[in-house]
């Protein structure tokens, strides 16, 4: 959903809606066509996003009341012209006008009515003769890598700033929208860009989604960095969709980052590689850090490998212990990486990059096979889970034949299996999902959503999905004692569950209050350190007997 973007758009407490309804707004917020509002004292109270991409202006401008001339001061896509001319037409009522632009393209304006003393208009763009959507400008610049280097390198070895621009969650346009809509999309971005670089700045589109500006003046650098990943990260109208895309920048600087055209091109992919860690919409300038970071990560990356051909992970087992009787239920089954100098490599270090390296369905498909087998050793009535990556959801067949698989090698009945998938993983490919926790379900297997409460699950998805537990977020379990809310979201869940035939575990639970709390609330079971750390398998035999009463009573009685 796009950003909202008015002061009114949600009004602030003690404000009224002003005959707005809040389906109204809704529909708004959706539109493709602009709207934009203004009150009796001439100041801007509502610009959707549609608005707001027409206008190029960015959403966190709009949050508060502004007069219409600062609103409009802002614009990326009018010259002071056609401003003056949308002012005139927003204040004074002006009928439906057509208000021309530079490019050829026209804005159309009409006063669609007032409300009390708010006069609501709506815009829309009509592209110049010969183009649709959107109106784009061709790239006058250098137009491809081999161009982009011999301008580079002719620049060099004087100062010169070389950004590296590349466009956050461009993919996902392509997927959701198609490649014509992403291929608009990269020609408004080139004009953008031209927009506000120096005429003697060399810009190129150097991938499907990253560009290149090469600047004579380093000093000025940084902060034009700044201003296109802002700049870029405004909303877009591309064929009736609005979109938001971010950005994120690296910054070299030559001769000091690098001396020829490749050297300096490669510090600034490391500077974008790092703006891109940090969270995306920064600008990070290189440093000598980060090559050494970067040779780290090589080899890690080619440690990885070698460690998933040479079988150097190992699965570790945490309980999780009934709330109905203290009885053990089942084993989390978690993989650890025995690095042969680093030792145990932790979770966080390493699956990240197995995702990154499209390992990640090797190695989750390893553990699996890994799990099951050992399960089958165990008593019967404890069950094993084993956590599923989103790449492994998005495969409709692979994944449901190697459980398949891995159950029957390992003699193990499928109830005694239980797949985990996060919220995240679930909401990057629903259809996929879908079709492959159904295929699972078929097979008997139990499905469990993993930190619950952290993403973006609906109540739609929890009763389109076979779900059969919840697994309360550590987060909420942690607050307990020092926030009402925490409480209120694990008694919530729990309640959801239980009216949903859900059972519900909650995580890192580390002390008895915290148990206390989660077994008053309606939990049906736990898992944390206050019933063990993950163990190895060749401990798993002593913290059954531990774990399981009549085994534990036995002990005591002899001891």
């Amino acid at each position: 959903m796009a950003a909202r973007t008015g002061a009114d758009w949600r009004p602030g407490k003690g404000r009224p809606r002003n005959g707005r309804s809040a389906l109204a707004e809704a529909a708004l917020e959706r539109a493709a066509e602009g709207f934009i509002g203004m009150d009796g004292e001439g100041r801007v109270v509502l610009c959707n996003p549609a608005a707001a991409a027409l206008l190029g202006i960015a959403p966190s401008g709009l949050w508060r009341p502004a007069p219409l001339a600062a609103v409009l001061a802002r614009s990326t896509t009018l010259d002071p012209v056609s401003a003056t001319a949308l002012a005139h037409a927003l204040w004074h009522g002006a009928p439906p006008g057509e208000i021309a632009q530079a490019d050829g393209s026209v804005l159309l304006v009409a006063v669609d009515g007032t409300t009390g003393d708010y006069r609501l208009a709506s815009l829309r763009l009509k592209p110049a003769p010969g183009r649709g959507g959107d109106p784009v400008d061709p790239m006058t610049v250098s137009n491809g890598g081999k161009d982009f280097h011999d301008r580079l390198t002719a620049m060099l070895p004087g100062p010169v700033a070389l950004l590296l621009i590349g466009l956050d969650r461009f993919r996902a346009v392509n997927d959701s929208h198609g490649h014509p809509v992403g291929d608009a999309l990269l020609q408004v971005v080139a004009k953008r860009i031209r927009s506000v670089v120096r005429e003697e700045d060399v810009v190129s589109r150097l991938g499907s989604d990253e560009f290149a500006v090469a600047m004579r003046n380093p000093a000025a650098a940084q902060g034009m960095g700044a201003r296109l990943v802002d700049l870029l990260s405004r909303p877009y109208l591309i064929q009736g969709h609005v979109i938001t895309v971010g950005a994120s920048a690296g910054l070299a600087t030559g001769p000091q980052d690098g001396a020829d055209a490749a050297s300096l091109a490669r510090a600034a992919v490391l500077a974008l590689l790092q703006a891109k860690a940090d969270g995306r919409g920064t600008v990070q300038v290189f440093n000598g850090a980060m090559e050494t970071h970067s040779r780290e990560r090589r080899q890690l990356e080619d440690d990885l490998r070698r460690a998933l051909a040479l079988q150097q992970f190992e699965v570790h087992y945490q309980p999780q212990l009934s709330l109905d009787d203290d009885g053990l239920a089942g084993f989390e089954a978690l993989v650890r990486w025995r690095h042969p100098e680093r030792g145990l490599v932790p979770p966080d270090q390493f699956i990240p990059l197995a995702e990154e390296l499209g390992l990640i369905v090797p190695l989750g498909e390893w553990v699996l096979r890994t799990a099951c087998r050992e399960a089958a050793s165990w008593p019967a009535h404890l069950w094993v889970a084993v956590n599923v990556s989103a790449k492994q959801l998005a495969d409709r067949d692979r994944l449901p034949r190697a459980v398949a698989a891995a159950l029957a090698a390992a003699g193990l009945p499928g109830h005694r299996l239980e797949v985990e998938i996060t919220e995240s993983a679930l909401a990057r490919n629903e259809v996929d999902a879908l079709h492959v926790l159904h295929a699972l379900h078929k097979l008997g297997v139990r499905i469990s959503m993993d930190d619950f409460g952290t993403g973006y699950s609906s109540l739609s998805q929890l009763r389109s999905f076979p779900f059969d537990k919840l697994k309360i977020d550590r987060s909420f379990v942690r607050d307990l004692a020092s926030s009402t809310e925490a409480v209120a979201m694990v008694r919530a869940i729990s309640a959801l569950g239980a009216s949903l035939g859900m059972t519900t575990t909650a995580e890192g639970v580390e002390t008895a209050d915290q148990k206390r709390v989660v077994a008053a609330d309606g939990c049906t079971s736990i898992q944390g350190y206050l019933v063990s750390r993950p163990v190895p398998a060749a401990d798993l035999p002593g913290l059954i007997a531990k774990l399981t009463p009549a085994t534990s009573a036995i002990a005591e009685r002899i001891s």
